[in-house]
């Protein structure tokens, strides 16, 4: 065994069951070509956890449970933070994150200012959609998922059950930010949402 992937293996040792695990990680151990190797060969061992091309977990098990997974936000989370770009959610998952729906998608779409890319974890996809600094520089806890699905699914195709709880959603967001988050939304949502409030 190469000294590269010992010290792969001795790192991961020291990490904390449930953590998530990018070959990036040890960039500077070895060649990209070791670091494949080892991880591969952890994998094979049950001592990592393949999850999905280039993302691996050291598994966690419950003794109810058995085997737990990290959430798919959790994944999008650690991918951003090891990609150093902003996300946001958007569309039918932004709606589900205002519990709008309780439908939960099998795609996560967030948009970003990284590059557009798609990842596949078991049955869920997370999909990158690179956008303007102008979409990310929304601030509002509820104001920026509105306007994010709004953006999507058009205002014109919201029920009267869903307009309800947006309008509720809205008034639970500071003045200013919503008016910042308004001024950053395109014309049809602005004029959509000041009728709503």
């Amino acid at each position: 065994m190469s000294s590269a992937s010992l010290q792969i293996e001795q790192e991961i040792k020291h990490k904390r069951k449930g953590d998530l695990i990018f070959p990036t990680d040890f960039r500077g151990i070895g060649t990209e070509g070791a670091i494949k190797m080892a991880l591969t060969r952890l994998n094979k061992e049950g001592i990592i956890q393949r999850l999905g091309h280039g993302i691996y977990l050291l598994p966690k098990t419950d003794p109810v449970f058995g085997k737990i997974s990290p959430a798919p936000e959790e994944i999008a989370n650690a991918i951003a933070k090891r990609d150093k770009i902003k996300i946001k959610p958007a569309g039918a998952y932004a709606l589900h994150k205002l519990g709008l729906t309780t439908q939960v998608p099998t795609k996560l779409v967030y948009l970003t200012n990284g590059p557009s890319k798609e990842i596949k974890i078991g049955k869920t996809t997370i999909k990158f959609k690179a956008t303007t600094q102008k979409k990310l520089a929304m601030q509002g806890k509820y104001s920026s998922l509105i306007v994010q699905a709004l953006g999507e699914l058009g205002a014109e195709n919201i029920d009267t059950n869903t307009e309800k709880r947006l309008k509720e959603l809205l008034l639970l967001e500071d003045p200013k930010i919503l008016k910042e988050d308004l001024k950053l939304a395109t014309g049809k949502i602005n004029d959509y949402l000041i009728k709503l409030i």
